[in-house]
């Protein structure tokens, strides 16, 4: 059985992609004992051999942890690991605390809270905790990580998120996932904008390295021109973060413009924007692709 959720409580960490597997590593780091499952263990070799414990299946991670950090794209992806006879809620925990570091819906992560507590007589907890600064911030451990829950249930997952960046409690649960979707706001304006004036830029003549440079020092200056201006530039879209899923975090900021009576000027132009880019074939590039898709307009 897992015990209640303390400072050195073990720690499960599900969704090992390209933020959950750093995330996972910072966490051994710290010191906590750390428990991970996924779809092969021959992916995760690595936090294998610095310490972390297999599980095949979600309900046996469950049962030796009393944290458990979901970072999934969503939450059906959530749903998916919650249920079953091998997912989570099949485990015979005692109390168990979900860190749910998805992109979600406010309103759709308050709903899943509720039910959870019910069905399971209050042995599942829940916070939001969604982060933003991407792979870079993920492997050095600076994520900007936006919390909303209980007091209690947020000071129990405190020193997991901590070692994963900067934690700050918003309020109550749903508050991370309102400010996710105000994150998700700006960066896609901006690697918008970053797209559009590197197209305008290259066809007036301009060296465009020297003018993002020239353009970092100023109020034009931005994190999103430090870690996506040289990929403009140089038309690299691997992806670091996956332009498609802007789509689902502006809608999930349009419901909560919706919500608040919120009459929002850039938001519906900005979603669009990105529903188009993914439409002409470009979801899966990174969100830098912006260049590759106001050129090809």
């Amino acid at each position: 059985m897992s015990q209640q959720p303390t400072g050195t409580a073990a720690t499960g960490v599900i969704g090992l992609g390209v933020m959950g597997h750093p995330m996972a590593a910072n966490i051994l780091r710290s010191g906590s004992a750390v428990h991970i499952a996924g779809r092969s263990r021959a992916k995760y070799g690595d936090l294998i051999a610095a310490g972390a414990a297999w599980h095949d299946t979600a309900r046996s991670l469950a049962d030796a942890v009393g944290v458990i950090v979901l970072m999934l794209p969503d939450l059906p992806d959530v749903e998916e690991v919650l249920n079953g006879p091998d997912g989570i809620l099949a485990g015979r925990f005692d109390d168990l605390l979900l860190i749910i570091a998805s992109t979600s819906s406010p309103i759709g992560v308050r709903d899943l809270a509720q039910r959870l507590a019910r069905e399971t007589g209050g042995r599942v907890r829940v916070i939001d905790a969604p982060v933003s600064g991407g792979s870079e911030g993920a492997q050095a451990g600076t994520l900007s990580i936006m919390v909303g829950g209980d007091a209690r249930d947020v000071s129990d997952a405190w020193p997991v998120l901590a070692a994963c960046g900067n934690p700050v409690h918003l309020g109550p649960l749903g508050s991370g996932q309102v400010a996710k979707a105000c994150n998700q706001m700006i960066v896609a304006s901006t690697v918008l904008a970053l797209g559009e004036a590197a197209v305008l830029a290259d066809r007036s003549g301009i060296d465009l390295a020297q003018l993002f440079r020239l353009l970092a020092g100023g109020y034009a200056g931005s994190r999103i021109l430090e870690t996506r201006g040289d990929r403009i530039v140089s038309e690299n879209y691997a992806p670091s973060g996956a332009a498609r899923y802007m789509v689902k975090d502006l809608t999930f900021a349009s419901t909560v413009a919706e919500t608040t009576g919120t009459h929002v000027v850039l938001l519906p132009a900005v979603r669009a924007a990105f529903a188009e880019l993914t439409a002409q074939g470009h979801g899966d590039e990174d969100i830098a692709v912006t260049r590759r898709y106001i050129a090809e307009r």
